[in-house]
């Protein structure tokens, strides 16, 4: 809330350079930034009295969308990245599999590795969880196991994450 929107009767009043200058009525506070040319906004609403300081209000939202902005910037989004395996898979192509799952985490990214089951292959769900732990397993020094192997319709999916 701003100027004349604050309908209290008293509010604690802080000036444009940081000092309190006590408890006093919403209008004459009003007053006294108007006369600073400055507007009056209502700072912490529910304190008792509510706290109002006198500021430049265009100045102040801008300076609140540049920290946003700066937050925003810091954050890091996590992917999730994929690699999918067949249960019949050759020792060649695990480990180039191995090396992009590698390069994935590396970059900060989770990985879901998923070993896909077709026709009778399903059958043989155990041989899908020895390839996923022995995957989970090469890649122990730079991984941590997130979920572990699990099958899900007529696939066998595990996450793995960067090792803190």
């Amino acid at each position: 809330m701003i100027n004349e929107q604050i309908r209290d009767r008293e509010v604690r009043l802080i000036g444009e350079d940081g000092s309190q200058l006590g408890i006093m009525s919403a209008k004459e506070a009003y007053k006294i930034a108007r006369e600073a040319n400055l507007d009056l906004v209502k700072i912490a609403p529910t304190a008792k009295p509510p706290v109002c300081k006198i500021i430049d209000y265009g100045k102040y939202r801008y300076e609140m969308a540049r920290k946003e902005k700066e937050a925003k910037k810091k954050q890091k989004t996590i992917e999730v990245k994929e690699v999918r395996l067949s249960p019949n898979i050759d020792v060649n192509d695990l480990n180039t599999k191995m090396n992009q799952t590698r390069k994935f985490i590396t970059s900060g990214n989770k990985v879901k590795v998923s070993v896909r089951f077709r026709g009778r292959e399903l059958a043989h769900t155990a041989s899908g969880k020895v390839i996923l732990d022995q995957f989970a397993e090469k890649l122990s020094d730079i991984a941590v196991i997130d979920k572990p192997a699990k099958l899900e319709g007529r696939s066998m999916v595990m996450f793995l994450s960067e090792k803190r």
